[in-house]
């Protein structure tokens, strides 16, 4: 939490607690009419401070997260010229994919996986 949420809820609770006990002091045998009408300013101002506090920092969703993989390949790679060996449809780069930590090409059109292996370049 960011400082300034925590001090808007502290402030929040402490305005909401005294108005409370504001509104509660109009209706005593000893109490002013004008405290009722403090009492609700104060709740006015407690639960301002609440939406305040909230919209300070929106929170994060564990689905925002965006992970970047960038596969670097030594040398020149030519993804234009590789056809699937099923069915024979040209692969792009948009098909590389990660899966369980190795790259993988998957062929859009028959949905054939094959693992990205480096051959020697001897």
């Amino acid at each position: 939490m960011r400082a300034g949420k925590i001090i808007a809820f502290i402030a929040a609770a402490i305005f909401i607690i005294f108005s409370f006990l504001f509104i509660l002091g109009a209706f005593s045998p000893d109490g002013d009419p004008s405290w009722l009408i403090i009492g609700i300013i104060g709740l006015g101002i407690g639960f301002v401070l609440i939406f305040v506090g909230t919209k300070l920092s929106p929170p994060q969703k564990a689905g925002d997260q965006v992970v970047n993989l960038n596969v670097d390949l030594p040398g020149q790679v030519g993804m234009d010229t590789i056809k699937c060996k099923s069915c024979g449809a040209p692969l792009r780069s948009d098909n590389v994919k990660m899966i369980a930590g190795a790259p993988v090409v998957e062929c859009p059109h028959c949905s054939t996986t094959y693992q990205l292996t480096e051959e020697p370049k001897w």
